[in-house]
């Protein structure tokens, strides 16, 4: 008996060999699966990205959430690169071009240079913060920037004696309603509030403005408009109820302006990829190059600071250096 079992042993291990020696020749199955895992996220990543707006907005406002912060899903491109190195996973490499093309698909013009392309005026929008603690040291810093066009939120009556006096002698025009004011290089008419208040805020609560800016090339409406901040927070998700009426409003404000030329500046609390922001954004267009992260300051993730324009051109947008708020400034190039 031991001699025949040890004969047919052999046999035994050739069939054996042959019933899975593609098991023993390919990857093992553990390294395959966790090479699938990977292309898996790869591909959640890239449907993410291209039908953002499929996610639903309800419970918590997740789909404003997402778009709040969509460039940083091209993060993971590079995170999950890793493990599909690692594991030699032709299927993931494979599968991180689908996020790679997405998301350069859809920020990717946001990298190039900026050029020295034509423009007629530099615009530049800052919430300066209620508790900025040196205005007169902000105001040096926007000074700096040589705007055309200043717009300034978060003015409380305290600093604004000091932006006036500060800003005056290259604006000689500015307007102010409520917390939000323009300063000017060009002459200014027509200044007037807009209302943007959500129902629920009480009467005082003044955040828009519209004046007509004469510039050497014609009149160009401007806006002016801080929407309401959202609020993250658990169970409840994003809050972003008072910021989504007050873009309405802003939208439905713009959609009756007579001008032609319209340019809008703000602290709109919102990416130009939510969809919260749709009123106001499917009516403009937005920045060219340039990320411009303004928000918040020590290590900015998001660009909820805004410069748009109708019937004119956005020809690039950029940061520019800290001042004592918790916002980037945002200084554009415009084409009118």
């Amino acid at each position: 008996m031991s001699e025949s079992h040890s004969a047919m042993h052999p046999l035994r291990r050739i069939r054996r060999l042959r019933r899975g020696g593609s098991r023993c020749a390919d990857t093992p199955a553990p390294t395959r699966a966790r090479g699938r895992l990977v292309a898996a996220c790869a591909v959640v990543t890239a449907l993410l990205l291209t039908f953002h707006q499929a996610v639903p907005n309800t419970p918590g406002r997740l789909g404003s959430l997402l778009e709040t912060f969509l460039p940083w899903l091209g993060v993971l491109v590079p995170v999950l690169l890793v493990p599909a190195l690692l594991r030699r996973s032709l299927t993931a490499l494979v599968a991180l071009l689908l996020p790679a093309v997405a998301w350069l698909a859809q920020f990717g013009s946001l990298l190039l240079p900026a050029g020295d392309g034509p423009h007629d005026i530099v615009a530049v929008q800052h919430n300066v913060s209620d508790v900025n603690a040196d205005p007169a040291g902000t105001a040096q810093a926007l000074l700096r920037a040589r705007a055309d066009i200043l717009a300034l939120e978060e003015l409380t009556p305290d600093a604004l004696p000091v932006y006036a006096r500060a800003l005056a002698a290259r604006y000689p025009h500015h307007a102010v309603v409520g917390s939000v004011g323009l300063w000017s290089v060009h002459p200014l008419k027509n200044v007037r509030p807009v209302d943007i208040r959500p129902r629920d805020i009480g009467p005082g609560w003044n955040r828009g403005l519209r004046s007509t800016a004469l510039t050497p090339t014609g009149e160009v409406a401007v806006y002016v408009a801080h929407l309401p901040s959202v609020r993250l927070g658990v169970p409840h998700g994003l809050s972003s109820g008072r910021r989504d009426e007050s873009a309405a409003l802003l939208g439905a404000a713009i959609a009756a302006e007579q001008a032609e030329r319209v340019v809008l500046l703000g602290d709109l609390n919102a990416t130009v990829d939510d969809r919260g922001l749709d009123p106001v954004s499917s009516q403009l267009d937005v920045a060219g190059p340039g990320m411009a992260f303004s928000w918040p300051a020590a290590f900015p993730l998001a660009r909820i600071d805004q410069i748009m324009a109708r019937s004119a051109t956005v020809v690039d947008v950029r940061s520019l250096p800290a001042t004592g708020s918790d916002h980037l400034p945002v200084a554009a190039r415009i084409r009118l």
